[in-house]
């Protein structure tokens, strides 16, 4: 019988964890050199992948060493529900949209669009939906572009950007 979460095998995480590292290392190592420095705004990043790597690949070790007794992948009840699989499914739905559609629509549409249509489908009114996510919104906006200077795309908001 199997139990009520989601398991995974370390060795699922820790080589999600690696590739993940990877991945930040060779996107910080475009990041643009300082004139007449041995190290550069890559430096930070760069170590923290390396250490990502480090615990993917502890990780990975753990999980062969516990095959006998954990399995790859165990999944729990609650993925014979459609309606948590549907949450799910949205979730991670959002966040493509959100990669893929940001840029170009901008993050206060996109951000709204998300919010309202997650806390409708979590069971909040629609009138709530919009107030909560409508606050959400700009207290982000507000803290990621004005008090930590984080550029958040306009998208088609740019003729109004403030």
């Amino acid at each position: 019988m199997m139990g009520p979460d989601m398991r995974f095998n370390n060795a699922i995480p820790g080589t999600l964890l690696i590739l993940f590292a990877l991945a930040e290392i060779a996107y910080a190592a475009t990041f643009p050199r300082l004139h007449g420095q041995n190290y550069g705004p890559d430096l930070f990043p760069t170590l923290i992948g390396i250490g990502l790597i480090v615990c993917g690949t502890i990780l990975i070790f753990q999980g062969i060493a516990q095959r006998a007794t954990v399995p790859l992948i165990q999944i729990g009840d609650w993925a014979q529900d459609r309606d948590n699989v549907l949450n799910v499914v949205m979730v991670l739905g959002c966040i493509v949209f959100y990669i893929l559609l940001s840029d170009s629509l901008g993050f206060i549409p996109s951000s709204l669009l998300i919010l309202t249509i997650l806390l409708i489908r979590f069971g909040s009114s629609w009138r709530t939906s919009l107030i909560v996510a409508i606050a959400t919104t700009f207290i982000i906006h507000t803290v990621f572009a004005k008090v930590l200077l984080v550029p958040l795309p306009w998208g088609i908001l740019l003729p109004v950007a403030w």
